[in-house]
């Protein structure tokens, strides 16, 4: 896999998810209580043995470079890397907005000096907001056997999905050959429609799923992205460069029938980390073959006394009190968790750091609660964000009938669930009025 390098799009603004976007790039919003969205777009990599990798960054990027940077280390004889190609502006440029990355592939476009490396022959390119794990070796093999010049990765839906997604019309041989963005109507859905059998041929059970969605997921060869890049002035590679390119190039599709989530969404990202902490998630974290590595921290054991806790992840550094109760929820690091605290539904980010004894005595002197959540509060059907000072008998709840967005001092109702914003204070007693 030395012929091939990787780049992780992680550029865009998140707007749709605030506002855990608000002083963090999407691909910088944890996941599942210790890693970061982009954990598992370089994690997928690595496991590939795809180890040239470059992260492409624009908005709020701080806390994202600063996770790369403390995590991904390749030893000098590997060869590996993965670099941060920030959003720049060059000697050629002028001070103009337009040199700010204008899409996915405008993205790329303006970093093709940095990848146009000996011996790079395929050009990976990929999302920073998705969670799966995939084997990029078995794309490579399905671009090489099928001797195409792109390969997009699919995976079957049912129409009652592919209105919110690309959905591809092929060839019995896997060629791409159509593509068309969230269909809506019969006809439409019916012009791209495949026919199932051809899923169970190839020994993917189709269980009545007739369309195939992109999961926005490519392999080019490397002179090709230069042609489709080059000559045109494309945006982005979803809408623009994709569709062109099918009707000009051999596309081929790469099916892939395991989970995948998309988390662009409040809604996609609670029900994601949700899913994750029950009985039988739809994906293992664990993975004795394709680990998702993250960050290493020196944090002590996660403490509990006297809690309960039932489907439940907790992660490292945790203390908490008796008599709380944890359920279909994700704790993150450090979080600290009074006594007779209930947490249900719920998504706790936890905290970048534990307060120093000077730290304490200004939340004291201010009357502020310490970062955690204090003695028999109440968290559920809500997210709360990382450094929050939740005081005693707080209750954060969000209400599943509640459809109009609402938001106060530090808080957001987005979709029925209760965001609670990045260094929140919500002092003893507080409830929404």
């Amino acid at each position: 896999m030395k012929q091939v390098i990787a780049l992780v799009l992680g550029g865009g603004r998140g707007t749709r998810l605030l506002p855990l976007t608000a002083y963090r790039a999407k691909p910088a919003v944890p996941l599942a209580g210790k890693y970061r969205l982009i954990d598992i777009p370089i994690s997928n990599c690595i496991n590939s043995e795809v180890n040239q990798i470059f992260v492409l960054t624009q908005f709020q990027s701080n806390s994202l470079h600063r996770h790369i940077r403390g995590t991904y280390r390749f030893d000098h004889f590997s060869g590996g890397f993965v670099e941060i190609l920030a959003a720049q502006q060059t000697m050629q440029e002028s001070d103009d907005v337009r040199h700010w990355y204008q899409g996915t592939a405008d993205a790329v476009r303006k970093n093709l000096r940095h990848i146009a490396q000996d011996g790079i022959e395929y050009v990976l390119i990929l999302s920073g907001d998705q969670l799966y794990r995939m084997d990029f070796r078995e794309m490579l093999e399905t671009h090489q056997k099928s001797g195409a010049e792109v390969t997009i990765a699919a995976k079957p839906v049912n129409r009652c999905e592919a209105g919110s997604l690309g959905i591809m019309r092929i060839d019995p041989t896997g060629r791409v050959v159509g593509f068309l963005e969230k269909p809506q109507t019969t006809r439409e859905l019916n012009d791209v429609a495949m026919d199932p059998a051809w899923l169970d041929a190839r020994g993917i059970n189709c269980g009545g799923r007739d369309c195939l969605a992109s999961m926005g997921i490519y392999l080019f060869n490397y002179k090709t992205l230069l042609a489709a890049l080059e000559k045109t002035n494309y945006p982005d590679f979803g809408k623009d460069v994709f569709p062109a390119t099918i009707r000009s190039r051999h596309v081929q599709l790469h099916l892939f029938d395991g989970y995948w989530e998309d988390i662009g969404t409040i809604r996609s990202f609670y029900e994601a980390n949700l899913r994750l902490a029950e009985p039988n998630p739809p994906f293992e974290l664990s993975s004795a073959t394709a680990p998702i590595y993250t960050r290493t921290r020196s944090l002590p054991p996660s403490r509990f006394d006297g809690a309960t806790i039932r489907h439940s992840l907790v992660a490292d550094g945790c203390y908490i009190g008796a008599g709380s109760h944890i359920e279909n929820s994700v704790v993150g690091l450090r979080c600290r968790i009074g006594r007779n605290v209930t947490i249900r539904n719920a998504v706790v980010m936890g905290a970048d750091f534990y307060e120093s004894p000077h730290q304490l005595a200004c939340d004291s002197r201010e009357g502020r609660p310490p970062i955690g959540i204090g003695d028999g509060a109440v968290i559920k059907n809500a997210i709360v964000d990382k450094n929050c000072h939740i005081g005693a008998g707080v209750e954060v709840a969000g209400n599943p009938l509640q459809v109009d967005r609402l938001s106060g001092e530090g808080w957001e109702m987005l979709d029925g669930l209760m965001v609670v914003a990045k260094d929140a204070v919500l002092r003893d007693g507080w409830r929404r009025a």
